[in-house]
């Protein structure tokens, strides 16, 4: 049995009241828990992911699929905090260096500075090969240029940034 949209709207209204007393006992009586409970069971009505199929009336069906959320949300709190007192219960990483984070910190800028000195196409094509992945016959062809190109401007970029870098140290 499927509903219109119009009407189901219309049920859900009719039944918010004691549907919002069902979360709040579901989920003990937590009033924010409950309303954000309340409102994805809603979602999942509005949207499809859950569907009355008229095997039972609209009231109980409502109030399983609310039961149901309202467990399932139990259940993830409950695995992010163990999650949590797993992570505290790990020993706290060594301390890195402080001279080779103010190095690689000095480092990035300098790349930063030479990325920014770069044309646009030096940029991008240097970002698609070395971020991205792809090759330089892949990058023209997402940048819309020729593979000549794009060879040189990532040839001319390449050496750019080598020679900003070697200045700068």
């Amino acid at each position: 049995m499927k509903l219109a949209p119009t009407e189901l709207r219309a049920r859900l209204e009719g039944c918010h009241e004691q549907g919002f007393g069902w979360a709040l006992a579901c989920c003990g009586w937590d009033e924010h828990e409950a309303k954000e409970t309340l409102q994805v069971s809603y979602l999942k009505v509005l949207e499809g992911r859950a569907r009355f199929r008229g095997e039972s009336s609209f009231e109980t069906w409502l109030f399983a699929v609310i039961r149901r959320t309202a467990g399932e949300r139990r259940r993830r709190q409950r695995a992010k905090r163990l999650a949590l007192l797993r992570l505290a219960r790990q020993p706290a990483p060594a301390s890195p260096d402080p001279a080779a984070e103010v190095a690689s910190g000095r480092l990035a800028a300098r790349l930063r500075e030479g990325l920014a000195s770069l044309s646009q196409r030096q940029r991008e094509v240097l970002h698609l090969v070395f971020y991205g992945g792809l090759t330089i016959e892949q990058a023209s062809e997402a940048m819309g240029v020729s593979l000549g190109s794009a060879r040189t401007h990532y040839a001319r970029g390449k050496s750019r940034l080598r020679t900003l870098l070697e200045d700068a140290s």
